[in-house]
C-alpha cells in the first residue's frame, strides 16, 4: 500500500494527505518511534479497541508517556477498533472474518464518528499514524480504516515497517 494514492473525485496532488500505519508486532518501543520520526508523523492514532499490550511499552499510559518524551501526540479511538469477535479471527488466522467484522463495525455510528475524527486531523494537514499490533498492514483492520478515510479525502498512505531485532 505504500505510496498509493486512493480516494474518489478529481483531486490536485495539494489536495493529498499522507498518513502513516504501523503495527508494533516483534518490535520494541524505540524502534517504533525511530520509525515514527523518520517520516515526520505528529500524532500517533492508537486504532486498538483494547489499548492494552502485554509488550512492554505498548499499553496506553506507557504508549503515551513514550510518545510524549519523543515530542509525539497520541490520541486512542477506540472506537475505530476491531471487536471481540474480530479479534478473535485475526489470533486464529481468519483473516477474511476479521476483515467482514469490522467492515461491518466501521459502519455503525460509533465507528463513523471517529471515522470523522480522524478525517480532520488528517484533513487539517496532521501527520498521523494509525498503531495496532499485527506487523503486516494486508492482516490489521488498520488498512480497511485508511481505506474508509480514503474514500472521503485523497491519500498518500505510507506503511511503516521497524526493523526487528
Amino acid at each position: 500500500m505504500a505510496g498509493k494514492l486512493t480516494g474518489r473525485g478529481e483531486g490536485k496532488l495539494k489536495d493529498v494527505r499522507t498518513i502513516c500505519t504501523i503495527g508494533y508486532e516483534g518490535v520494541t518501543l524505540p524502534a517504533v518511534i525511530g520509525a515514527l520520526r523518520a517520516a515526520n508523523v505528529s500524532v500517533l492514532v492508537d486504532v486498538r479497541a483494547v489499548a492494552a499490550s502485554r509488550r512492554p511499552g505498548f499499553a496506553k499510559s506507557q504508549l503515551s508517556a513514550g510518545l510524549a518524551e519523543a515530542g509525539i501526540s497520541y490520541l486512542h479511538l477506540r472506537d475505530l477498533g476491531t471487536p471481540a469477535a474480530g479479534r478473535a479471527a485475526a489470533k486464529a488466522g481468519r483473516h477474511a472474518e476479521m476483515h467482514r467484522v469490522f467492515e461491518q463495525h466501521l459502519a455503525g455510528v460509533e465507528a463513523q464518528a471517529a471515522l470523522g475524527e480522524l478525517q480532520k486531523i488528517v484533513a487539517g494537514g496532521t501527520r498521523a499514524c494509525l498503531l495496532c499490533l499485527e506487523r503486516d498492514p494486508s492482516h490489521c483492520h488498520r488498512s480497511l480504516v485508511v481505506e474508509a478515510l480514503g474514500e472521503r479525502i485523497k491519500l498518500d498512505i505510507q506503511d511503516l515497517m521497524p526493523p526487528l531485532p
